[in-house]
């Protein structure tokens, strides 16, 4: 059975810094309201798979992920600096759209309910 726990301490390590940094040190216009949800760890910790959330139309989200991409070799170089580790990952940002998905999942929902209490009424009638 594989221990865990170094991979979930440095994805969470991980997620927190580049939030961090995403927010207090870029300065890229086309860089949105993005969110980074989670970080996914390869075995041996050498590459890592960014998720990010961004609120906005499809168009928004390609320009946040187009100056994610041109911002890794910077925000790597950060990580190397903030973190303890003897190889940095090699970082690839990847568009989480579960938030998204959810959403849409809770407005069908809504609207089922809505139109099962309207049928409901008219059957009782």
């Amino acid at each position: 059975m594989r221990n865990n726990r170094r991979e979930d301490q440095l994805s969470g390590v991980i997620t927190r810094e580049l939030s961090d940094l995403m927010h207090t040190r870029m300065k890229d216009p086309r860089i949105g309201f993005a969110s980074i949800t989670g970080v996914e760890l390869s075995h041996d910790l050498r590459y890592a798979k960014v998720f990010v959330s961004v609120l906005g139309t499809s168009q928004e989200q390609k320009e946040t992920m187009r100056g994610l991409g041109s911002a890794t070799g910077f925000l790597r170089h950060e990580l190397a600096q903030r973190l303890t580790i003897r190889h940095v990952p090699e970082i690839a940002f990847h568009l989480d759209e579960s938030i998204a998905r959810g959403a849409r999942v809770m407005d069908l929902l809504k609207q089922v309910r809505s139109e099962s209490s309207v049928t409901g009424k008219e059957e009782s009638d």
